[in-house]
């Protein structure tokens, strides 16, 4: 046996013979690097054995992303073309919040298309009380359609929590996007314990927690590796881990950074799939730019959701038709 076939996984125990994954929430970063570190043959692997365990190999969860309320947005967010100071350079024109009735005809188009869960995002830092009964009926909307929902407007008083919870919202983003330490670097307007504070107050509420990062951003493998950390010792895996690439928007402080590599994207995936075992690994932003090799790694790797659709909130995303015909050469059916 090679010695890179005995390499321990912090993450995998043996038992009678299986590989079971502990769901850990204790992880240190040097056990984490290790995973990164592993040949990438033993890491997919890894990977790809506690993936089959909880999550059926070949079905993806299909999500669909929309813009109820684009630009304008205080935040200073490095990658994002909504943030008002980025606003002459992208030339995002800033829109008001939807309608209860366009977002709810764009969702049963959704659904229409594969998707069985439809996200919400708004630009704010924060959603105004005003806002509350139109958001509430949004949700509610779309909950009749049968399709699971997601909503993502920055950060939540208890009020608002309470009252996206009583509407029937299954879920709710708020990403971490990247390590502590590197966090100073890409945002200046929110801190890192704000962003916590909100993933524990929809737990407390009884919302499911989606919860990811952007890579790609000129941070270092040690900032990946701390994001992966941030989530994995939460007191509760999130239920849904979207890892996105970033796309390097033009007139954005991040238009001209260096392109991560390929593989160490999968190598992200993989390890936050070890890391997070039960937790829906969801391939974000950037598939518009990725191989259909690059996904299909993905896919071992342990990415078990999409978000399906041409649009994301800003950038494009790949075309229905392509991701059905990808589907179709991998074998993979949606879930």
């Amino acid at each position: 046996m090679s010695a890179s076939a005995t390499v321990a996984n912090p993450g995998v125990s043996s038992l009678g013979g299986d590989v079971a994954p502990d769901t850990r929430h204790d992880w240190k970063r040097d056990e984490i690097l290790t995973l990164f570190d592993l040949p990438l043959m033993d890491l997919l692997f890894q990977a790809q054995q506690v993936h089959r365990l909880w999550h059926d190999p070949n079905k993806v969860q299909l999500s669909q992303l929309i813009s109820i309320k684009t630009g304008g947005c205080a935040e200073d967010c490095a990658y994002c073309s909504q943030a008002s100071s980025h606003k002459e350079g992208t030339g995002l024109t800033a829109t008001k919040l939807m309608e209860v009735e366009r977002v709810v005809a764009a969702a049963k188009q959704a659904k229409a298309g594969g998707a069985s869960r439809y996200c919400m995002g708004a630009a704010w830092t924060r959603p105004k009380d005003r806002d509350m009964d139109t958001l509430v009926a949004m949700v509610k909307g779309v909950r009749d359609l049968g399709m699971e929902t997601c909503m993502t407007l920055g950060m939540l008083s208890d009020h608002q929590t309470s009252q996206l919870k009583d509407a029937g919202l299954d879920y709710y983003n708020h990403n971490v996007d990247t390590s502590e330490e590197y966090y100073g670097q890409i945002i200046t307007t929110r801190s890192y314990q704000e962003r916590l504070d909100t993933l524990e107050r929809v737990r407390a509420a009884g919302i499911n927690v989606c919860s990811g990062g952007i890579v790609g951003m000129g941070e270092a493998r040690e900032d990946r590796a701390g994001m992966l950390k941030t989530l994995a010792n939460l007191p509760h895996h999130p239920e849904s881990v979207p890892i996105n690439m970033l796309v390097a928007v033009p007139g954005t402080p991040l238009e001209n950074v260096e392109k991560l590599d390929p593989f160490e994207f999968v190598r992200t995936i993989a390890v936050a799939r070890i890391m997070m075992p039960k937790s829906e690994v969801r391939l974000s932003a950037g598939r518009q730019s990725m191989s259909e090799e690059l996904q299909a790694m993905c896919f071992f790797a342990g990415a078990s959701s999409i978000f399906y659709g041409e649009q994301l909130l800003t950038t494009p995303n790949p075309e229905n038709n392509k991701d059905l015909a990808l589907f179709q050469k991998l074998g993979l059916s949606a879930a």
